[in-house]
């Protein structure tokens, strides 16, 4: 007897499938959902709204206003360095000989360099790449004065300030006008000063001076000239000048510095002649020596002579030189 043909399959409605699919989508992503569930559970709580919290305030300190500030903490005087240059061979070594120096001093440093005659562009380049802080001044040279016919019993008349002066008025005018609060300190290019001197020199209150060290130009010895000291208290003086008697002071032009709060007063209004300090202090007892007890020599005079040499304009050649030696000529091997 033959088998019985099977009953014909009934077709899956739409609204059956789609609640499969739902049911079995909502399955698979129920192991991820516990995880999250499990640890959202176990998350720390915040505090409630009605929580207060308690800090305990740090321990008061308390200050002596007596006490004084760390030399760190109080505010650095400026330093205005004066330095007279002119067009020369050696300027451009004494100029970055000087600014060498200054760069390694504590700021704040205002360097005021007064050129005579026009400012020229190979001193601005130099500037420019000196890495300290400047001012390029130039001071006019004076019309020359017209000749005229000697008389019998009388000298010429010469000028009453020199060229070096006329340029430390230049910048003393420089610094009355701006008024630059400062230590004025006249730094000459062509000595040698120590970094210790530009520490010392914030230490002056209204007028320092210290002993100052010069090379004898036949360079046998070394000839010392300023002031003695007991302690910050200047009780003599040391010189060699055989013109003691005309001079009140002895000191040397970079021996001394002082604050530019004098050049405000009208009455001490300095002009660089022949009693310059005597202008800015009336005796010792309005001078302190720096450090104290003047025992220590912090800068020098060398006297190096340029008379002979040549000065390159720019200082740069602008041709090869000329060979004085030349190199031999390997032979070549004959091939």
């Amino acid at each position: 007897m033959a088998a019985p043909p099977c009953p014909p399959r009934r077709p899956i409605s739409a609204p059956c499938f789609l609640l499969c699919f739902l049911l079995g989508f909502v399955a698979g992503l129920f192991p991820f959902a516990h995880r999250h569930l499990h640890l959202d559970l176990h998350l720390p709580l915040p505090p409630p709204a009605t929580a207060i919290l308690v800090r305990e305030d740090p321990p008061s300190v308390v200050v002596d206003v007596d006490t004084p500030l760390p030399a760190a903490a109080e505010e650095r005087k400026l330093l205005l360095v004066v330095t007279p240059t002119r067009a020369r061979p050696l300027q451009a070594y004494y100029l970055r000989r000087l600014a060498h120096t200054l760069r390694l001093a504590p700021s704040p440093l205002l360097w005021l360099v007064v050129e005579s005659g026009a400012a020229t562009r190979d001193t601005a380049a130099l500037l420019r790449g000196c890495g300290v802080m400047y001012r390029h001044l130039s001071s006019p040279v004076p019309d020359a004065p017209q000749d005229r016919p000697r008389r019998r019993g009388r000298r010429q008349d010469r000028p009453a300030v020199d060229s070096r002066a006329r340029q430390r008025n230049t910048a003393l005018d420089h610094i009355e006008h701006h008024r630059l609060h400062g230590i004025v300190y006249f730094a000459d290019e062509d000595n040698v000063y120590s970094l210790d001197l530009f520490y010392h020199l914030r230490d002056i209150r209204s007028f320092g001076t210290w002993p100052v060290a010069t090379l004898a130009p036949g360079k046998s010895k070394t000839i010392l000239q300023g002031p003695v000291c007991e302690g910050s208290r200047v009780v003599g003086w040391h010189t060699t000048d055989r013109s003691k008697n005309q001079r009140r002071f002895h000191v040397d032009m970079s021996g001394f510095a002082f604050n530019s709060s004098k050049l405000w007063d009208a009455k001490n209004r300095v002009k660089l002649e022949t009693a310059f300090i005597e202008q800015l202090v009336e005796d010792e007892t309005h001078m302190e020596g720096v450090p104290p007890g003047c025992s220590k020599i912090m800068n020098f005079h060398l006297h190096l002579e340029d008379k002979n040499a040549i000065y390159l304009n720019g200082w740069q050649t602008t041709q090869n030189l000329d060979v004085i030696i030349p190199l031999k000529k390997e032979a070549r091997p004959l091939l």
